[in-house]
This record gives C-alpha cells, sequence and structure tokens, in this order.
C-alpha cells in the first residue's frame, strides 16, 4: 500500500468513528429528554391532572371530608343568620300594621298619653329596631307608666321598662327590677292598663 492509500484510509476510519460517537451521544440525549418528564412523557410541567382544581379535590381527601365539612357549615351558619334576620323583619313589620291599626281606630289612646298619633307612632317603630317582638301594647303601657311613677320613682323610665321587656322579663318583673314591691308593681300595672282601657272607647 501505498504512502496516498493509507492517509485516505486512516481519514475514512476517523470519519466512522465520529459518526458512530456522535449517533451514541444523540440517543442518550433523547432517552434523558423522556426520563426528566416522568413515565408520560411531559417535560416541563405537571403530570395530567395537576393543577387548582385537583388540589381542591385532594384536599377533601386528605382532610377526610372535614374541607367540605366547613364548607357546607359555613353555608348553615350564614343561612340561619339570614333567616333570623328575615324573622326579625317580618316580626317588626307584622307588628307594625297591628300598630298602625290601633292607632287609627282607637285616637283616644294618643290623647291619653298626651301625644299626637305620628309621635306615638314613630316612637314605637324606633322601639321595633331593639325589639321587633315588642306588642304596641306593651309601649302605650310603659310610656303610661313612666307618666305616672316617674316623679316618685326617678328610675322608672320608659326606656328602662322597654329594656327590661327585651330582656324577656314580664311587665310586672321589670317593676320590681326597677325597685317597686310585688304590690306597687302590681297597682300600677293595673292603673296603667284601666286609663289605657278606658282611652280605647
Amino acid at each position: 500500500m501505498n504512502r496516498k492509500s493509507g492517509r485516505f484510509l486512516f481519514a475514512a476510519l476517523l470519519c466512522f468513528v465520529v459518526l458512530g460517537l456522535t449517533t451514541v451521544a444523540y440517543g442518550q440525549g433523547r432517552g434523558g429528554g423522556h426520563g426528566s418528564g416522568g413515565s408520560g412523557g411531559h417535560a416541563g410541567g405537571p403530570p395530567a391532572g395537576v393543577g387548582v382544581d385537583r388540589g381542591l379535590g385532594n384536599a377533601s381527601d386528605r382532610s377526610n371530608g372535614r374541607s367540605d365539612d366547613g364548607l357546607a357549615t359555613a353555608s348553615d351558619r350564614s343561612q340561619g343568620r339570614s333567616d333570623a334576620r328575615l324573622e326579625r323583619a317580618r316580626l317588626a313589620a307584622d307588628n307594625r300594621r297591628e300598630a298602625d291599626k290601633e292607632i287609627r281606630d282607637h285616637p283616644g289612646v294618643a290623647n291619653t298619653l298626651h301625644v299626637n298619633a305620628n309621635d306615638l307612632r314613630s316612637g314605637y317603630q324606633a322601639a321595633l329596631v331593639a325589639n321587633p317582638g315588642l306588642k304596641f301594647g306593651q309601649y302605650v303601657a310603659a310610656t303610661r307608666l313612666q307618666q305616672n311613677l316617674g316623679r316618685r320613682f326617678p328610675g322608672i323610665t320608659r326606656s328602662a321598662i322597654l329594656a327590661g321587656l327585651a330582656n324577656g322579663d314580664s311587665l310586672g318583673r321589670t317593676l320590681r327590677n326597677l325597685g317597686l314591691s310585688s304590690d306597687e308593681a302590681s297597682a300600677a300595672k293595673k292603673q296603667a292598663e284601666r286609663e289605657i282601657k278606658e282611652a280605647r272607647h
């Protein structure tokens, strides 16, 4: 073999070796790409199904349903408050209608209390804000009791009587809590009831 043929053979062998190494390196690169992406081949991103929705779903599984119970309880509590507000509003509206009828049908009540009908109505409506279950007759009685007893017992005011009624006490119990004896409370209550009854006729 002459020198020229030897150089040619050496160059061909070198090209073959370089080509083989390049092929091996390329194959390893592709294999590594698949491995880094996981079995599903999702390189550069989360596995299928991973995201906000799946996170919320897993929260229930991880907490054994406690997260679902918490959401349901919050909704139930909110509904309970809403129902209570609606019931208070309904009760107050019913009592306002009854008061309007009483004032219209029995104008003498306002005269006995030394107020005009509009002032009596507005005063009662203001009291309903604090106690939607307050009856018009109770408001009238509290007003009359203050007029009858206020000079001798300064602590017996309409506001104090209404506060006792709002706490769930009876009229007699409220008067006793404000300093009257049982006999005094009973006599004062009967007098106010008699005067209001007379004013209705």
